[in-house]
């Protein structure tokens, strides 16, 4: 049964148990960002808490960024060899384009997924429900040949959209500003 999204007064009335509940996975295996972010409250609207979990994550120091983009699961291996995706990540993915890849295709993102991994000690992250197949894998391919802060910079930047979208799929939005962050 889905839940029914929550108000942005229903969000502000949540104790710290239930925020940490509901908001504990707008990126993947990180409670910690709405722990920080509780008490900001009351927000405005989902726009005011996204920016204050996005300020949160700008604020972290390189190696902070670098440990948050660990918590996101390796995008082909553990989709297809071990299905060991959060329930937002499985979502997202059978949703997406991931599951149109061939079995070559496939293979081929788990190698270059390994190989970005190795360079960058995270695994490639990108807004899969709003890329195509071939972007995901031409993407890769171009991010490997980032420096490693440019790429903590872009994957937080993808971090930030899939958090964003999360947040949409939480809170119900009043007005029609949804597509500001993405």
């Amino acid at each position: 049964m889905a839940r029914l999204r929550l108000t942005i007064a229903d969000v502000n009335a949540l104790d710290y148990d239930e925020f940490i509940y509901r908001f504990g996975n707008v990126v993947d295996q990180c409670p910690l960002l709405p722990a920080t972010v509780w008490s900001s409250r009351p927000y405005d609207s989902v726009e005011d808490l996204y920016s204050s979990i996005a300020r949160f994550i700008d604020a972290l120091p390189s190696n902070g960024k670098e440990g948050l983009l660990r918590c996101f699961p390796d995008l082909v291996r553990k989709m297809v060899t071990h299905g060991k995706l959060s329930r937002e990540s499985s979502t997202k993915h059978r949703s997406g384009v991931l599951p149109e890849l061939t079995d070559d295709e496939r293979l081929h993102l788990a190698e270059c997924n390994a190989n970005y991994k190795v360079k960058f000690g995270f695994p490639f992250v990108i807004w899969a429900r709003r890329n195509s197949k071939a972007a995901i894998l031409n993407g890769i391919q171009k991010r490997m040949q980032h420096s490693k802060d440019d790429e903590v910079l872009t994957a937080i930047e993808e971090v930030k959209k899939i958090c964003y979208t999360r947040l949409l799929n939480i809170i119900q939005v009043e007005r029609q500003i949804v597509t500001s962050k993405l």
